[in-house]
């Protein structure tokens, strides 16, 4: 049986990792101070000279606190023992821990678990905006399905949060504090415990994959994903693979360049279709970038190799994308591509237009993807009855007034707000 849990209920636990979701010493306060997290190892420098640290030991301390904040896992700075207690001091009063607030903590049947996160309002009095963040488990592995704008502007077809106004772009900070959030709630620390250990994996490490499969097109908010990530893969921190870090786009192809050269991270496309007319009508960015061009950023995508391959993701819709003659099409557009598929089984949302395909027609469209050489795995629907499934996150945030969206932060040039 899914369970839900209120923020009333994890603001009553014990004042440990377990409670790092919420941030005990108000809103007022940590919004007077400046965050630290996500800040790179550089701006951590510059924040405690701005704090009056010598630059000769600026280099040190900022190490010092990266280990606390990354590989520990702090959220008070009293925690931070070899750190002199004036600093702390001083570190307490101009500087902030908090993750994003916890509103409801969802645990599914199948021990996946998904965060509605509330973030800082822009302005004081005004609504806060909230995103969504899945945890799905297996035995030996963990998975992290992090957002990375609140809300969407690709509008496709098939996907709940498609379906929800973009407000703004997440701030680097907010991406890694998601990463932050899920190991406080699992007992991903060392040394911690998690409150609800159900279904979690076996092994020191809970979490060893990161997807940007969550809310927003990740290459709209690229420079926050890119130094969110480099975070996430510090070996004295996270220290996370970029190798198991994979960034899912629906193809914004001026950008997939810069991804691969820059950031390192694998690839997934969101493909769903192998005709053109079809793929502007799920995937609505593709009459900017239709298929042929798509393929051919893929093709160029640096680094591209058989260790290295894109994982193309096709969602499978009843009668509408799922024939065999499809999937023959599917084998023929990605040749000369080293690939994997990835078949994932359309999951419904209220009002959605679409249904899922016959498992029986899945596995007809597989036989023939596996045939021609390609990994192919139908991907187990995870946490259906709790909306965290894949294509099904939306937040609550669409719900702000057109001027309220107008109040948050700008977005940079490069999201796309222009894309109709």
């Amino acid at each position: 049986m899914a369970t839900n849990i209120t923020l009333d209920r994890i603001a009553a636990e014990p004042a440990d990792h377990a409670a790092a979701g919420v941030d005990a010493r108000g809103d007022e306060r940590a919004s007077a101070r400046r965050p630290l997290i996500g800040l790179s190892r550089a701006e951590l420098a510059d924040a405690l000279g701005d704090l009056g640290i010598p630059p000769a030991q600026r280099r040190m301390r900022a190490s010092q606190l990266w280990g606390w904040l990354y590989g520990r896992g702090a959220t008070d700075f009293a925690a931070m023992t070899n750190i002199a207690k004036d600093l702390r001091a001083r570190l307490e009063g101009a500087c902030d821990l908090a993750r994003p607030e916890i509103v409801t903590e969802q645990v599914s049947n199948d021990g996946t678990r998904k965060w509605l996160l509330r973030l800082p309002a822009s302005e004081p009095g005004g609504r806060a905006p909230e995103i969504e963040t899945v945890y799905i488990p297996e035995a030996d592995r963990g998975t992290l399905c992090i957002s990375s704008q609140i809300g969407c502007t690709l509008t496709c077809t098939f996907c709940h949060t498609g379906t929800q106004r973009l407000v703004r772009n997440l701030t680097a900070g907010e991406i890694v504090g998601q990463i932050l959030l899920a190991r406080d709630r699992i007992g991903d620390w060392p040394g911690a415990e998690a409150p609800d250990p159900r279904g979690l994996p076996v092994g020191d490490r809970k979490i060893t994959n990161i997807v940007l499969m969550g809310m927003g097109e990740p290459l709209y908010n690229f420079d926050n994903v890119r130094t969110a990530m480099d975070i996430a893969s510090d070996g004295e921190g996270l220290s996370i693979s970029k190798r198991r870090i994979t960034l899912s786009t629906s193809g914004i192809v001026p950008m997939m360049e810069r991804a691969g050269a820059e950031a390192g991270l694998m690839l997934a496309v969101s493909l769903h279709a192998v005709r053109d007319d079809l793929r502007d009508v799920l995937v609505p960015i593709n009459r900017k970038y239709p298929i042929a061009t798509l393929l051919d950023a893929c093709r160029n995508y640096p680094g591209l190799s058989n260790a290295r391959r894109i994982t193309f993701e096709y969602v499978m819709l009843k009668g509408v994308n799922d024939s065999v003659a499809e999937a023959r099409e599917l084998v023929r557009l990605l040749a000369g591509i080293p690939a994997k598929i990835n078949l994932i089984p359309f999951n419904p949302w209220p009002g959605s237009p679409y249904e899922c395909s016959d498992w029986e027609q899945i596995e007809r469209f597989a036989e023939v993807v596996n045939r021609a050489g390609y990994a192919s795995p139908i991907r187990t629907p995870r946490g259906r009855d709790i909306m965290a499934a894949c294509g099904q996150l939306k937040s609550a945030s669409e719900k702000l007034r057109a001027s309220e969206r107008r109040a948050m932060a700008p977005l940079p040039a490069n999201t796309g707000g222009a894309v109709s």
